[in-house]
């Protein structure tokens, strides 16, 4: 283990016997508390399993949050800006929350298990916040993010791998939908979702059947190209996946230490999820209809295509390579695009209405130095990757 003293006071998942024995790197990351593997062996070999194998990442540091009592539906439903009204048992939705002033707080998961029961899963802390919330719901929110097990199983073997451990039918299983399994005596529930945009699931179980689940699953996986996956892996699927990072791509408005840094859910390409037709009110749903009305949105999160194939991390971006118009959030060679992508916080009208003469300006070390390379962008579409069977219903299965 690392003997740094940032991560002595961390706590560790009920998976780190065994993360700590798969990792050969030694490297580790903080998360919500808990202490989880960037890497295990390279980098490379783990973005492979994840395109072309089953990859398996320790997900317990997710922030999750039980939801429960008679108001629960309406709590969730004035909480988020996506209309949950006609969510159903046992779905999963996709959402982003706010605060009163229209800014994006976080975009997380909610899993709704009946209407009085649901689960809220995101990247960041928001006990508080949600208490906070709760005035006048009859609800009780419980964090229990320390008392579920959670692993993510990602890649095209991902349904077979867990079908192999026991999770039987599961390839009937959509998109968004969760089930309840019985495998090996104790109880498990398979979510078919993910953050690397390709087919996969993640499991939810006790702590206590940790280490059983992570053993029966790689054994189940053996010849299905498994292998333990780390934070850095994953930030490289999901950059090709477009999907956006908290404190990454826009930086929460609780965080935020100048306003000027707090995005609105239009500014970060998730305007599809603002539903104004719900029937009850939502948090920022006031601000977030003047931006739209009043046409003030400010800044766009669009895709890039950078010529060349050095990685823009943290390149500006500039219009005709004289005028500043926003910032590279995060940035990689594709190794299954064969595309130097990007994702980039532009100014607007640049990424919307003005698309030509974009370039990045990238500084690319070379031995002791950097050199500067000024490199054409084309604005696309920030979904780079997302392959057939990501949504394929019955899901792809191999021996």
């Amino acid at each position: 283990m690392n003997n740094d003293l940032r991560f002595s006071a961390l706590k560790k998942t009920p998976f780190h016997s065994r993360t700590s024995l798969a990792s050969r790197t030694n490297k580790w990351y903080a998360w919500n508390g808990f202490t989880v593997p960037t890497e295990y062996s390279t980098i490379e070999l783990e973005y492979t399993a994840a395109r072309n194998g089953t990859s398996v990442m320790d997900l317990t540091p997710m922030g999750k949050y039980e939801i429960t009592g008679d108001d629960a539906h309406q709590f969730v439903d004035y909480l988020v800006t996506r209309d949950l009204s006609e969510m159903k048992d046992n779905t999963v939705a996709y959402i982003i929350w706010c605060n009163e002033d229209g800014k994006v707080i976080d975009d997380g998961t909610i899993f709704k298990y009946s209407s009085n029961k649901f689960m809220l899963c995101c990247a960041v802390k928001i006990y508080n916040w949600l208490n906070d919330s709760a005035i006048g719901f009859n609800v009780e929110i419980k964090d229990v993010t320390d008392t579920i097990a959670a692993l993510s199983l990602q890649g095209p073997t991902s349904c077979s791998t867990l079908k192999n451990y026991g999770a039987n039918d599961l390839e009937t299983l959509a998109p968004f939908e969760m089930k309840q399994f019985t495998i090996n005596g104790y109880e498990v529930l398979i979510s078919r979702t993910g953050f690397t945009g390709d087919l996969g699931y993640e499991i939810w179980t006790d702590p206590e059947n940790a280490e059983s689940a992570w053993d029966s699953i790689f054994e189940a996986g053996k010849q299905l190209k498994i292998r333990p996956f780390g934070m850095h892996a994953l930030e490289m699927t999901r950059i090709e996946a477009g999907f956006i990072q908290t404190n990454t791509d826009f930086m929460a408005a609780e965080d935020a230490l100048r306003p000027v840094r707090m995005r609105s859910p239009y500014e970060i390409g998730m305007g599809w999820l603002v539903h104004f037709k719900k029937k009850n009110y939502f948090v920022g749903k006031k601000a977030l209809k003047l931006e739209k009305e009043n046409s003030t949105t400010e800044r766009c999160l669009v895709g890039l295509d950078i010529d060349g194939d050095k990685p823009a991390h943290g390149s500006v971006i500039y219009n005709e390579k004289k005028e500043d118009i926003g910032i590279v959030t995060a940035a990689m060679w594709s190794p299954t695009m064969k595309r130097n992508i990007a994702l980039a916080s532009l100014r607007r009208p640049y990424g919307i209405k003005i698309k030509d003469n974009i370039f990045a300006e990238i500084y690319h070390p070379e031995e002791i130095e950097y050199r500067k390379i000024w490199a054409k962008c084309k604005v696309v579409k920030r979904q780079f990757y997302n392959p057939e069977r990501r949504n394929k219903v019955p899901a792809d299965l191999y021996e």
